[in-house]
């Protein structure tokens, strides 16, 4: 495990990453333009216009659970400091199996779904942001 200062490091590192003018416009994109309804339209967006923000948003931050997961960063450091991770889960997470499947990737996301389904910390936060998720979806 790393210590806390190791850990603020990297989370300080990963935030300069979230202000490259590619990833904020990615991000910008996977927030407020991608609410897919279903597993085919999550399919489609990696054959359009958008594919690459789509990959290098869900990419990063699966890439940061894997910091988390394997003792880089402090599970409770990272959880307090961030919040759009679970965002970028939820927006997937009724389609992902599905989309596992389509893609033949059964490991995709497996980190960030790792982090948030194990973390007790975070556990309580998903399903609070999991109805403002669906209702934000849902209004658009």
């Amino acid at each position: 495990m790393s210590t806390a200062y190791e850990s603020a490091t990297l989370l300080i590192r990963l935030y300069e990453l979230r202000r490259d003018p590619t990833m904020r416009e990615a991000r910008t994109w996977y927030f407020q333009n991608f609410n897919p309804t279903s597993v085919d339209e999550v399919v489609e967006t990696l054959g359009g216009p958008n594919s690459a923000h789509f990959r290098m948003v869900t990419s990063y931050w699966d890439m940061a659970a894997s910091f988390v997961n394997h003792g880089a960063i402090d599970p409770e450091m990272f959880n307090d400091a961030n919040g759009e991770h679970i965002f970028v889960y939820l927006k997937l997470e009724p389609y992902l199996a599905e989309y596992r499947a389509k893609i033949g990737n059964p490991a995709y996301l497996k980190n960030l779904e790792q982090l948030l389904l194990t973390s007790p910390s975070v556990k309580d936060r998903v399903e609070a942001l999991r109805d403002r998720v669906r209702a934000m979806v849902a209004g658009r």
